[in-house]
């Protein structure tokens, strides 16, 4: 029988992380500091970092994802030169290897930092810069740290095609893949049709925010016109469960059986196809996609079979850390240990790393890791 891990067991084990944007995480203290450098620090709600911190999650505690990516505003702010750009990765390094996670994509939008004349490709290699330098600062501390970079296009404007260019151009220098962000309603990833199909046919890997704020169409779309390899979120596919009694509430996802629960022709498609769900319980609830930790449908999903994958998606608006996201999902959702040993596997299965990379990290970290700490 798995053990429940306590906190300090959470703390230590290896973890993996997909779905964590750099721009969503930084260290309230940094906010500060780069405002106060560049003149921003009028504009900030607080400059004192414990103030400011909470200003972050309150404000995006709004059950609204378009009043949540309002908070960016503040962030994107002071990462407008290269300076600031490779301090927020070096320091996204060092605090995610400092809470276990041994390997991490983490995306980003180049088009949101030329404000101040930086092209595309300094930010793009900014940004790569300040990776390895938290890599190397990681790995003297004693927790190394492996980090991909992802490229995002924002899905309202019309650049994705030159932001998949970059992507593929940087990809032999740490570039994992691509991705689109940004507000779902309105905004269909179809719109992006042609920088999808550059990326095919480039044999790049590209995820795509989809079933968060917007139902199934978004998730048909995503994978159907456009071909993701993986879904950021997905929460919506629950949309497409129902029971042998009917309709499958979001009240009923906590204690729903298994085995009456019937999956209509897209989720099982996408179960099938062992399609990655880049899930985020913290980040769901504050933007309404989910009402509660018990609720949230990781739990229903990870005991039907699908690729779900535990993230943190923006640190700093939702307080969290993979540690924290774990840990509430032990207290509050009866995870055990061998359940996070699960979903951490399913990261590194899904990786946008060469397969013999995530093999080895798998075999040579994760297992052992977990094996010690007492998984079965």
């Amino acid at each position: 029988m798995s053990v429940t891990p306590t906190a300090d067991i959470i703390r230590r084990v290896p973890k993996a992380l997909l779905h964590d944007h750099l721009d969503g995480g930084l260290r309230p203290q940094t906010v500060i500091d780069l405002a106060q450098e560049s003149g921003y620090a009028a504009s900030l709600p607080s400059t004192d970092a414990e103030e400011l911190g909470r200003w972050f999650r309150d404000a995006a505690d709004s059950g609204s994802l378009v009043r949540y990516l309002e908070t960016f505003a503040h962030t994107v702010a002071v990462m407008q030169t290269e300076e600031q750009l490779r301090r927020v990765a070096r320091e996204c390094a060092v605090d995610l290897a400092a809470d276990g996670v041994v390997y991490a994509e983490s995306r980003f939008a180049p088009e949101l930092h030329i404000e101040q004349g930086l092209s595309l490709d300094q930010v793009v290699l900014a940004v790569l810069e300040g990776f390895r330098e938290g890599e190397r600062e990681a790995a003297a501390a004693g927790t190394p740290i492996r980090i991909r970079v992802l490229i995002t296009a924002m899905r309202h404007a019309a650049r994705s095609s030159e932001i998949a260019e970059l992507a593929v151009r940087y990809r032999d220098e740490g570039v994992g893949g691509f991705d689109i962000a940004g507000a779902e309603a309105g905004f269909p990833p179809s719109r992006h049709l042609d920088a999808f199909e550059y990326l095919r046919r480039e044999n790049a890997h590209f995820t795509i925010h989809a079933g968060e704020a917007f139902g199934l169409p978004s998730i048909w779309e995503a994978l159907q016109y456009c071909g993701a390899d993986r879904l950021g979120h997905g929460v919506r596919l629950v949309d497409d469960l129902t029971t042998v009694a009917g309709a499958l509430s979001r009240r009923d996802l906590s204690q729903a059986d298994p085995s009456r629960v019937r999956l209509g022709r897209l989720a099982a498609y996408v179960r099938d196809k062992r399609i990655p769900l880049e899930m985020c319980p913290s980040s769901n609830i504050q933007t309404g996609a989910a009402h509660s930790v018990v609720e949230h449908p990781i739990t229903l999903l990870r005991r039907l079979g699908f690729r779900v994958t535990l993230n943190t998606d923006n640190r700093l608006m939702s307080g969290t850390s993979m540690s924290r996201e774990m840990e509430l999902l032990v207290t509050e959702a009866g995870w055990t240990l061998d359940d996070l040993r699960w979903v951490t596997i399913n990261a590194m299965k899904s990786a946008f790393l060469p397969f013999d990379e995530r093999l080895a990290i798998i075999e040579h970290i994760v297992k052992p890791g977990y094996a010690a700490l007492g998984a079965s």
